[in-house]
């Protein structure tokens, strides 16, 4: 009888010394939950926000298509124009003097002295309070006639001053409860630096004679450079987007002189409820905070470049 071959792929596979070929595992159960949170808690909301900005809809009223409508009111509308630049200085401040302060205070404790743990514990729980707590504390703190502040100027023979009440000091006003809150932040972030920093350099300048100021202009600086940036990403994003501590402290006013983007459109949507004007109004604000994190995010990414080819 003749004897009959029958081809085995994987036999000529191994004996060509190829490795037999292995499906690879199926994922999509277990990703497919989280896309669908994802998509319920993110992407849907968003998609109905878009649609709603180009309806005009008043609770209690018919809904009715109006297409573009709602983005050219917004345009002409000089009190969206006035929030956007009471954002941008809040958002300004909220990031340049957390950032000094922090950097400094991230400079003090970064020394040994007796108690620094314990100094540094007391020095971050303003981080750890909570934003209407702070509020109310610092509204009080603020009252022109019966706030502390002005008791504590009057030693120095400085009249009272109106804080929060004032169209002219009630942005700076606000900008020192959030530099109060975020400093501590910024300090964490500096010190995790300043730790990772080699002293051969330092050992190096302080033998060719460099004083305490050229060590830090030309070492501390560069060297910290990409915490720093980390640092300014994490409050632009956070402070553009604040609104406990200026609701809950002035609710915009007085008049409109605190009203930022995310007051003013929680006003338009939820006091004067023209839902359709404040889904544009949400619309734009996302995009310009997309547009804010792609140009930090660019920052970041070059500073790494540059930092990449220093060494």
């Amino acid at each position: 009888m003749a004897s009959v071959s029958i081809d085995n792929p994987m036999t000529e596979a191994q004996d060509k010394g190829s490795k037999p070929s292995v499906l690879a595992p199926n994922y999509w159960p277990f990703v497919m939950p989280a896309l669908l949170v994802v998509s319920a808690v993110i992407v849907f909301p968003w998609l109905f926000t878009l649609w709603m900005s180009v309806n005009s809809w008043t609770l209690g009223q018919p809904r009715t298509f109006i297409g573009l409508a709602n983005y050219v009111r917004l345009m002409q509308d000089m009190r969206f124009w006035e929030s956007l630049w009471h954002t941008t200085t809040y958002t300004a401040l909220s990031v340049v003097l957390p950032l000094f302060f922090g950097t400094l205070a991230a400079l003090v404790f970064d020394a040994k002295f007796p108690l620094r743990g314990f100094l540094r514990g007391i020095f971050v729980m303003p981080m750890m309070a909570t934003p209407v707590a702070i509020a109310l504390v610092w509204t009080m703190m603020f009252h022109p006639q019966l706030g502390v502040l002005n008791y504590l100027l009057s030693f120095v023979g400085i009249g009272a001053q109106e804080w929060i009440y004032n169209r002219v000091t009630v942005i700076p006003s606000l900008v020192v409860v959030e530099t109060w809150q975020w400093t501590p932040l910024v300090m964490l972030i500096v010190l995790g630096g300043l730790a990772a920093i080699p002293r051969e350099p330092y050992e190096s300048a302080e033998i060719d004679g460099a004083n305490a100021w050229q060590k830090f202009r030309y070492l501390t600086v560069p060297m910290i450079a990409p915490f720093l940036m980390i640092a300014v990403i994490i409050r632009s994003i956070d402070a553009i987007k604040s609104f406990d501590i200026i609701y809950a402290m002035t609710q915009g006013g007085p008049g409109t002189a605190s009203e930022t983007i995310n007051i003013y459109l929680y006003n338009t949507a939820f006091a004067y409820y023209d839902i359709g004007y404040g889904s544009a109004m949400a619309v734009v604000f996302f995009m310009i905070i997309i547009a804010l994190s792609f140009v930090l995010l660019l920052v970041r990414a070059r500073a790494n470049w540059s930092d990449m080819e220093s060494r």
